[in-house]
């Protein structure tokens, strides 16, 4: 079902969202099916978005879900970075379309996980994915992109991404 994406200044997106507990499980498949749900009208409306965070729609659950090629679904990731490499980037975000956000992100990561069948998983990111999952992983701690500008000169409206890319 689609769902509605919680905006910039709810409180909900600030909350930290608890871990995926075994009584949880029965609801993670309907979680993921919203999630998609909601991610692929994002995308229909505004043709773009390759992921989402369960907080976005108001669930408080470490849950993510990406879609590229395929499905892609992190049930309580943990996120680690191999080395200090960092590099600053327009970031964008579904719960504040519109603006977009001069970032610094780390240009290497791991991400540690279960899948859909509790197996736990690695995944080795690097550039654009690597800043996609930082950017996801973030909305499961109540942090928004807006939170991480580099300075107080970095927000910028919309049509304004061509000229500072």
């Amino acid at each position: 079902m689609i769902k509605e994406l919680l905006k910039l200044g709810n409180p909900q997106l600030y909350e930290i969202s608890s871990s995926i507990t075994e009584a949880d499980m029965k609801d993670v498949p309907t979680w993921v099916a919203d999630l998609h749900d909601t991610l692929m009208e994002y995308r229909r409306v505004y043709g773009a978005g390759r992921a989402v965070a369960a907080p976005q729609i108001g669930i408080q659950k470490r849950l993510l879900y990406m879609y590229l090629d395929k499905a892609y679904v992190f049930i309580n990731p943990v996120m680690e970075f191999p080395d200090d490499e960092m590099y600053e980037l327009l970031d964008d975000c579904m719960s504040f379309p519109g603006l977009i956000v001069k970032v610094s992100r780390h240009r290497r990561a791991l991400i540690k996980y279960f899948d859909l069948e509790m197996k736990p998983q690695v995944m080795e990111l690097e550039g654009d994915l690597s800043e996609l999952l930082q950017h996801e992983y973030d909305h499961l701690d109540g942090i928004l992109a807006t939170m991480r500008a580099v300075d107080n000169k970095s927000l910028y409206m919309e049509q304004m991404k061509r000229d500072f890319s």
